[in-house]
């Protein structure tokens, strides 16, 4: 009997890979930023130039970071490394779970989309509450608000991104 020659060979799932590596981005470079800055070495105060390039263009307060390095301060601001820490941690329950459970919400299809952008709303609701006055910036009272955020998009799209490759 004769085999399909790569019928045993392993697959990549692109879109998994590439997530996981943009995720490993996100939750290490505005951490490392201030500290390669401040390093003095010729070329890590460049590679912490265009982490902080990135992090102005993504986050809307990066002059709110949490100063790691003095006077270097991260690269984005609490509420967004929230959403980073709530996407880190639904990728870890996705690989100890396999995208098996109740609270994978692309499993409810519409529903799960209504559930997730209500969710995701605590981001932006939270940030429109600081701008309105109701509250001043507060690097522990963000955290949550992105947090929540982070873990309703995390919800939604981790089975989308790392679920099994049918092609």
């Amino acid at each position: 009997m004769q085999q399909v020659g790569n019928a045993n060979k392993p697959s990549i799932l692109w879109s998994s890979f590439i997530a996981d590596f943009l995720l490993t981005g996100m939750v290490i470079g505005p951490v490392v930023a201030p500290f390669l800055a401040a390093s003095g070495l010729p070329i890590l105060p460049i590679i912490a130039d265009i982490i902080y390039f990135m992090g102005i263009h993504v986050c809307p307060q990066p002059t709110m970071g949490v100063e790691l390095a003095p006077p270097f301060i991260m690269a984005v601001c609490m509420r967004c490394y929230g959403t980073v820490t709530g996407l880190l941690i639904t990728r870890l329950l996705y690989a100890v779970t396999s995208g098996k459970g109740f609270y994978w919400l692309s499993q409810y299809n519409w529903s799960g989309v209504a559930i997730a952008s209500v969710l995701m709303m605590a981001y932006p609701l939270e940030l429109a509450a600081q701008v309105f006055g109701i509250w001043s910036f507060h690097n522990y009272l963000v955290i949550p608000f992105g947090l929540v955020t982070g873990l309703a998009w995390g919800l939604f799209t981790m089975p989308i991104l790392h679920g099994i490759d049918h092609g």
